[in-house]
Order: C-alpha cells, then sequence, then structure tokens
C-alpha cells in the first residue's frame, strides 16, 4: 500500500485520489477551495483545505514522507510551476504533474516533475483512434515511439493460434493479454498456441507504425 498527495480537487485530481484510495492506497487530498474537498471526505483518507503554493503550508505537509505528490491544481500554469519547484527544493520523492499543454509540460519537466500528463491531449488521442479505427477498442501511447492497443480480433485471426497468425513475424507486434468475448474473463502473457476466438479483445503492444497498420484490419 503507498501514501499519495494529491494537491488540486478539479476533475483530474479528484478521479486520481478516489480511484487510488479505491485501490487501498493511503490518501491526502488538497486543495484551497472548502468546496472541492467537502464531496470527497469519505473518499480518500484524509484531507487538508490549504493553499499548497504558500511555502508554509506545503512544508506542513511533510511531502518527503509520501511515495508519491500528484500536482494536479487546474486554472494559472504558474501555480503548479511554483508548487513544483517547492517539492523538488523539499525532497518529494515523485512528482507527478497535469499540464494543461506543451509547452507547460515541457517546463514541469525541466524543473524536475518525474512524469509530467495531459489528460485531454491523451483522451482526445484515445478516441481519435478508436474512431478511426472501427475494431480498436481503446489506445494508449506509452513513448513517442510506441503505444498499447486494445482491438476485437481481426476476422482472418479469428480461430487460429497467435503463432499460426504469425503476429510478431508479419505484423511485428506483441498479445500482451486476451479478454474472452463470451466469459470476460482476462488470460495474460498467453502462450503461442493459445487460439484468438472471435470477438475476443486482444491487448498488443508495439511500434506506432505496426499497430496503425493492424487497425486498419478487419
Amino acid at each position: 500500500m503507498g501514501s499519495f498527495l494529491v494537491i488540486g480537487m478539479g476533475r483530474f485530481g479528484r478521479s486520481v485520489a478516489t480511484e487510488l484510495f479505491q485501490m487501498r492506497h493511503d490518501v491526502l487530498a488538497v486543495d484551497e477551495r472548502e468546496e472541492n474537498i467537502s464531496g470527497i471526505v469519505d473518499q480518500v483518507t484524509d484531507v487538508i483545505i490549504g493553499d499548497a503554493k504558500d511555502e508554509a503550508v506545503l512544508r506542513s505537509l511533510e511531502v518527503q514522507n509520501f511515495d508519491c505528490v500528484v500536482v494536479a491544481m487546474a486554472g494559472v500554469v504558474e501555480d503548479s510551476v511554483l508548487t513544483t519547484i517547492m517539492l523538488k527544493e523539499m525532497g518529494a520523492k515523485q512528482i507527478v504533474c497535469k499540464s494543461q499543454n506543451e509547452w507547460h509540460a515541457k517546463i514541469l519537466s525541466q524543473l524536475g516533475a518525474d512524469r509530467v500528463v495531459r489528460p485531454e491531449w491523451d483522451m482526445g488521442k484515445r478516441v481519435a483512434h478508436s474512431l478511426a479505427k472501427k475494431n480498436i477498442v481503446d489506445y494508449l501511447e506509452i513513448s513517442p515511439e510506441y503505444g498499447v492497443i486494445e482491438m476485437i480480433t481481426p476476422a482472418h485471426w479469428a480461430d487460429k493460434s497467435i503463432v499460426d497468425s504469425s503476429l510478431r513475424r508479419k505484423y511485428g507486434i506483441t498479445v500482451i493479454a486476451i479478454r474472452d468475448a463470451k466469459t470476460a474473463k482476462v488470460k495474460f502473457s498467453p502462450q503461442a498456441e493459445t487460439v484468438l476466438g472471435r470477438d475476443d479483445i486482444l491487448t498488443i503492444i508495439g511500434a506506432k507504425k505496426d499497430l496503425d497498420r493492424i487497425g486498419e484490419l478487419k
């Protein structure tokens, strides 16, 4: 069980905080507005009403004792920049920041954020992939070159084993999980002899160019 400090209870921060708590982690939620905090009192471990841009407030949280600090502030870009600088100086073990745009993301990375996420951008890309390629259920970018997709088994892979479909040799991709269409059970790290059922959901990792190519398959 990990310990997390989540700063900023907008939609993104609230979602992160409550989901971590449901996963049985300790979560301290912080926001300067009481109305943002009052609705999640029972959905996290503890809450504090305070302005994290205030150095005294931030120091009182003892940020160095948390496994991870999530900076999820909405609004003014400078707020998250200032908070990230202070967190770094105070010895936060891991800092994850929400950014509003590419420029903001670069600044936060240069300041020492261990990870920067862009929720709207990432969700936009995922929706675009699922709209453009009908057999793709979900898409996740893990680097500029690689990604992970969930896709419905193409018809000419159905009822064939992974090895018989030549997925790695022909397409350069790897199936890392299969969700059975009938039982909804998930099989992780399937063997080469595993048969792909019709309408099964395949989780596949590979280079973007290869994922784009198989996304066109019917």
